[in-house]
């Protein structure tokens, strides 16, 4: 797309953000018990406010409103009767959200899916695997019926082992495979340890109709290693897709441009903002990546919608346009962090994204978990690792893990700056899940 062609295509899709946001805003201020409050306490006029004259809102607040308002909260723009959907968040940082949508704004979502699935490259023959329980989460049931309205064959995997799922997929024929990324490993690693058994088909049989895996709820998926891993272990493309349960499906993986998310601007308003201070960038005219956290208001999700909401999530501003043409908003690299899980290390400040994705270019490493240490009253990283070098007793697999943690230590050295301690953990001693995964653990200090 032409350079003038994009800059009109950008300008269309402003106005449209500013009807609906003055839309919005005018339901909400009227109905939204939420809303009203907070814009009271903040002395906004909310008909005559800019959106950035509006006050952020945190995920701490929206807790405590649910503990004071059971066991919804405030923030219905109408009567309990009027929701059809109920969700709630996983919980991975913190005290769970409980959510409910309309039927309008349930298919405000689906749309979202719609178009992230077209971004995609989502064939009409594609055939959609979901392996994962379907409990209240929401990016599984949303997914699952975005593709059925696009009239895909969606293919429910709940209730099942990993080595049933893999049969599943198999019999089925699945094409595209929905699922966090490290499930997408650990399916992967389940089908490695199958095919060592006698009259067992190999991994890559098990894996062969897979084209795609769409990868959600952890940031790995436009982590270059963790993809490189992901891709080599299934021989398919990994799309990366991002959403909260709070605000709903919003950005996604283009084929034409791998390692990084396009915003859906058509159907929300995306920020950056400096963490510290709360003020947004601005983002219209500058030509040098910006990086800060993610902010975000969505347009369609009239019933419970979200207003500058700080999702937490470092992100880097791309301002250069994607070749996929379309005039949106680009984030390099995809979710590089959160704010809340920043680590600081002998004076130097890390994400454990950037800590996993060296390990992921290791690969002996099937699983692992982290926490800070305190030794000598200093700050110290923990790692354990769970690998397939030193899986038993002997001298040999004993060395074989000495010479692997000493590289991995080293890796981490060269590039962020400290030295961890690298822990032989057990055979299947440190926990996989079909959600996200937790892998730092609780500080604690050591003697």
């Amino acid at each position: 797309m032409q350079s003038a062609e994009r800059k009109v295509q950008s300008k269309t899709i402003r106005s449209q953000q500013q009807m609906r946001l003055r839309e919005l805003l005018r339901v909400v201020a009227v109905s939204n018990r939420f809303w009203q409050s907070k814009w009271r306490a903040a002395g906004v006029d909310v008909a005559n406010a800019e959106l950035a004259q509006l006050p952020l809102t945190t995920k701490a607040e929206l807790v405590a409103d649910q503990q004071a308002n059971p066991p919804y909260g405030s923030n219905l723009t109408f009567e309990v009767g009027a929701y059809s959907r109920f969700c709630q968040t996983s919980g991975t940082t913190g005290q769970p959200l409980r959510w409910l949508d309309t039927p309008e704004s349930w298919q405000w979502m689906l749309g979202c899916w719609e178009q992230l699935f077209k971004m995609a490259g989502l064939r009409t023959d594609d055939r959609v695997a979901f392996p994962f329980s379907f409990g209240p989460f929401l990016g599984f049931w949303a997914a699952f019926e975005g593709a059925a309205r696009l009239g895909r064959l969606c293919l429910p995997g709940g209730g099942m082992s990993s080595e049933a799922r893999l049969k599943f997929i198999q019999e089925n024929q699945a094409t595209v495979v929905c699922c966090t990324p490290t499930y997408a490993l650990r399916l992967a690693e389940v089908a490695a340890d199958l095919a060592k058994r006698p009259g067992t088909p190999t991994a890559s049989e098990m894996l062969k109709s897979v084209r795609m895996l769409i990868v959600a709820g952890e940031p790995g998926g436009s982590v270059p290693s963790i993809r490189q891993r992901i891709e080599e272990s299934w021989q398919a493309r990994v799309i990366d897709h991002w959403g909260m349960t709070e605000v709903g499906p919003l950005a996604g993986e283009c084929v034409e441009n791998p390692g990084g998310l396009n915003i859906l601007e058509t159907e929300c308003i995306a920020e950056i903002i400096d963490s510290s201070s709360g003020q947004p960038f601005d983002l219209q005219d500058t030509t040098t990546p910006i990086r800060g956290e993610l902010v975000i208001t969505n347009l369609g999700r009239i019933g419970s919608p979200m207003i500058r909401y700080r999702t937490g999530d470092i992100v880097e501003f791309d301002p250069q346009p994607c070749p996929c043409g379309r005039p949106l908003m680009r984030l390099k690299g995809g979710i590089l962090g959160r704010v809340d899980d920043m680590l600081t290390i002998r004076g130097n400040n890390v994400f454990p994204t950037a800590i996993e994705a060296i390990l992921r270019e290791f690969p002996e490493v099937i699983e692992f978990q982290f926490e800070t240490v305190t030794r000598d009253t200093m700050p110290q990283l923990r790692i354990d690792v769970e690998t397939t070098a030193g899986r038993s007793s002997s001298n040999s697999e004993t060395e074989a893990f000495t010479q692997l943690a000493e590289r991995i230590a080293a890796a981490i050295h060269d590039r962020l700056h400290f030295r961890p301690e690298i822990v032989a953990a057990p055979p299947l001693s440190l926990p996989r899940s079909e959600l996200k995964s937790r892998r730092m653990r609780h500080q604690k200090g050591t003697p």
